[in-house]
């Protein structure tokens, strides 16, 4: 044994359990300023929960899910059933980000929201994909503001978010979509897993009658993920929001919008799997996980990071994002 060997190291920068250490999403380096971005995938956390008009605390989501996160160590991970590993290279090479939070303000509601666009710009200028941690669903409306080229948007949720604008109300979890459908650059919304009893049919009809694609749990389950993938073009680019409440109640403890007959893991996840297999993804969120409500080992934050891994790894493992990196 050497001297170096024996003596206490001074190290602090390679801890190895998921309580130690600062809680970046994945471990992955921390680049608070977008001017100096160099990664092809960036986090960042929209820590507001405003738009929520029932109970708040998925303002804490981003937090609880990087803490969460760091449960599935820093070398990528491996799928049993696919007998591979994921994410190795992007975890390896530094080429994931976490980029911090969005500068939210309490209270002012459109100044967050023009700052949640102004940073998912900045870290598309930079030429990164962002993964977006909610927060409520009213900030998918502010992310999706922030890309120009075309793109199709999947929304995965128990509830239509369609909710008309009346006397200034229009900034809450229930509205993002209709002002995302009236986004020119959006060629395209489907909405997957509507279910809810408490939307409104009126609201319903609407985004049907505005030509969006609206399909409930029956016929998510007829047409299966394969079919799901299959109702947008081939390799057309697209944004996934996913609220965690499109999954069955049971395993979202930490949800405050909870639903009956959800989705299993499996069916969201394989979804995701085919949506990363048959379309460009530029972007995707996850929103709605309340850490407040949830129970003590934090299952719904864990099943959170959880499914942001999996299709983060899906969408890697992709011919077209493998070319790209090639290229960069």
């Amino acid at each position: 044994m050497t001297a170096d060997d024996s003596a206490p190291s001074n190290d602090l920068g390679s801890p190895r359990y998921a309580f130690a250490g600062i809680p970046s999403f994945l471990r992955a380096k921390i680049c608070t300023d977008l001017d100096q971005l160099d990664a092809d995938i960036a986090v960042i956390g929209v820590p507001t929960d405003e738009g929520s008009p029932f109970m708040p605390g998925s303002r804490f989501g981003p937090r609880s899910i990087r803490e969460h996160s760091l449960r599935f160590g820093t070398r990528g991970y491996y799928d049993h059933d696919a007998d591979q590993v994921y994410l190795s290279y992007e975890l390896e090479n530094k080429r994931i980000a976490d980029v911090g939070d969005a500068d939210v303000w309490p209270t002012d509601v459109e100044g967050t929201f023009r700052r949640i666009t102004e940073a998912v710009e900045g870290i598309l200028k930079a030429g990164a994909m962002p993964v977006v941690l909610g927060g409520d669903h009213a900030i998918t409306f502010p992310v999706v503001r922030a890309f120009s080229e075309p793109l199709h948007v999947v929304h995965f949720d128990a509830h239509i978010d369609y909710s008309p604008f009346m006397h200034g109300f229009e900034y809450s979890n229930s509205h993002a979509f209709r002002h995302i459908h009236h986004m020119s650059h959006v060629q395209s919304l489907t909405q997957v897993g509507i279910r809810s009893l408490r939307n409104v049919k009126d609201w319903v009809d609407d985004s049907i009658s505005d030509g969006n694609r609206v399909i409930g749990m029956t016929e998510a389950r007829e047409l299966g993920p394969q079919g799901l993938a299959e109702l947008l073009p081939g390799g057309a680019r697209c944004y996934v929001s996913i609220d965690i409440d499109v999954l069955d109640l049971p395993l979202v403890p930490g949800c405050v919008s909870a639903e009956p007959n959800g989705m299993s893991y499996a069916e969201l996840r394989d979804s995701l799997f085919a949506l990363a297999e048959h379309l460009d993804i530029v972007g995707f969120d996850l929103v709605e996980v309340n850490p407040q409500l949830d129970v003590g080992t934090g299952i719904t934050s864990y099943l959170a990071a959880h499914t942001i891994l999996e299709f983060l790894g899906r969408i890697c493992a992709q011919p077209r994002w493998i070319a790209r990196r090639k290229t960069s």
